[in-house]
């Protein structure tokens, strides 16, 4: 049953701890808006932690918005132990399709990792299935076809749930394809809101393990009614990103359900 509100009412309850090895432009965001949710963030990425440190998380949030081949080692070391001990994976594929190296970086973790939720824009993740698209730095600039078929293709292509972000939101695990229309015009005037939503998704996986679909998608929800909250009283993107954390630890679960706009696309 599709209902942000119960999965955000029990990741309140249970508090995971959301292990998240991301880039340094947006730690203290991703930080900030996973402590602000209800959930408890770990920042950790030395090679030499995070094998342990994984173990306590109830998800694992790797996003190569920062690459170095220190950093690669170590997620490709904690997904792997995330994976022996049963914790989900969302892989945030930022820039993909920019550089050969953020393309085949991305493409060794799914090699080498099962990977729960593929989080990205439209370029990024058609640039991982093989679909013609224009990246720009870490923004997507065009994509052919259908964002639910990309969706769709992507799930099915890469044996995982794909959560392809836009104007509207699209989430699939290839047969499924959930759309999600909440959201605000402001989310794309900050820095970091794309990892944001990565770093929410690995919450709402941590409290909903047994359908990475639903949860993909209510935690998109979850996100996009905070932002709608956001720009209620915002003057422009800095007002903006301060009431974004306050929308997020204001979020009330029954509202949620009440506004959270999911349908079957």
């Amino acid at each position: 049953m599709i209902s942000a509100g119960t999965t955000l009412r029990a990741l309140r309850e249970r508090k995971p701890l959301v292990h998240q090895i991301t880039n340094y432009v947006v730690m203290n965001e991703t930080a900030n808006a996973t402590l602000a949710l209800g959930a408890l963030p770990v920042m950790a990425h030395a090679r030499e932690e995070v094998e342990e440190m994984v173990r306590l998380a109830g998800a694992l949030v790797l996003n190569i918005g920062t690459l170095s081949p220190h950093w690669v080692d170590a997620m490709l070391a904690a997904g792997k132990a995330a994976n022996a001990v049963g914790v989900p994976v969302v892989l945030d594929p930022v820039g993909a399709g920019a550089t050969l190296y953020r393309t085949e970086t991305a493409r060794q973790i799914l090699g080498d990792v099962r990977v729960a939720v593929l989080r990205g824009n439209p370029g990024e993740v058609a640039t991982l299935v093989g679909v013609q698209a224009e990246v720009r730095g870490v923004e997507s600039m065009d994509v052919g076809g259908e964002a639910s078929d990309l969706a769709r293709a992507a799930a099915r292509n890469l044996g995982l749930v794909a959560s392809v972000t836009g104007v509207v939101d699209h989430v699939s695990d290839g047969e499924r394809v959930l759309s999600v229309a909440n959201g605000h015009e402001l989310l794309a005037a900050v820095t970091g809101t794309g990892c944001m939503s990565s770093a929410i998704t690995g919450c709402f996986l941590a409290a909903k393990k047994d359908d990475p679909l639903e949860a993909a998608a209510e935690a998109l929800a979850a996100f996009g009614v905070a932002g709608e909250n956001a720009a209620r009283d915002a003057k422009g993107p800095g007002s903006f990103h301060v009431n974004l954390y306050d929308a997020l630890a204001a979020l009330d679960p029954a509202t949620l359900d009440e506004r959270a706009t999911i349908s079957e696309a």
